[in-house]
């Protein structure tokens, strides 16, 4: 669900164009990179299962996947943040951060703990889309379609407002256009290369 993540960073940034894209898509995918010092460590895991394909793994992510875990790294992130920029870039970013626990909920098998390292050994969530790759795909391309197009509409609607207000104004140049198109393709490649384990 990487791309899912960076698309609904894309689909933020069409209506919040104050925070960087690359904040809002760091913001989405903050859970994952706490994990990776974990994994390093041996204290998280995945275990692939199948042939290792699209969604065919158990993610052991019992700290930074767990739902106090992801939000006390929410929290954590948009304390930080706020010292950055400000109180509503703040609650963007930690609201980010944790739309990822709340993605890995629909598309991970019952795999996420409530707290900390299992901690109380209660039931571990999860409704398993993976386990239907096809809806999963389809939810997910859903979310990089809307956000490359929401964001290209957005560079668009933003540079006709400049415009119309400062008649003098210059043409928007090929580079903003660029970079809404290239950001575009990185989320459909990002898609791909996800669906097909490339």
């Amino acid at each position: 669900m990487l791309a899912g993540h960076f698309g609904l960073a894309a689909i933020v940034k069409a209506m919040e164009p104050k925070v960087p894209l690359w904040v809002l898509m760091a913001s989405t995918q903050f859970l994952d990179i706490a994990f990776i010092p974990l994994l390093l460590t041996g204290a998280e895991s995945i275990d692939k299962i199948g042939d290792g394909g699209y969604g065919e793994a158990v993610i052991h992510a019992d700290y930074t996947h767990s739902l106090a875990g992801a939000l006390l790294i929410a929290i954590v992130a948009a304390l930080i943040s706020w010292r950055i920029w400000n109180k509503r870039s703040a609650a963007i970013i930690g609201s980010l951060v944790f739309s990822h626990w709340l993605i890995d909920l629909l598309v991970h098998r019952s795999d996420m703990p409530l707290l900390p390292g299992n901690f109380g050994d209660f039931p571990l969530l999860g409704f398993g889309l993976w386990k239907l790759p096809a809806i999963s795909a389809i939810l997910e391309l859903s979310l990089v379609l809307a956000g490359a197009c929401l964001y290209i509409w957005s560079i668009k609607k933003r540079t006709a407002k400049q415009n119309h207000a400062d008649s003098s104004a210059p043409v928007p140049s090929k580079r903003t256009y660029g970079a809404g198109w290239i950001t575009a393709v990185f989320l459909i490649l990002t898609f791909a290369a996800d669906y097909f384990s490339l």
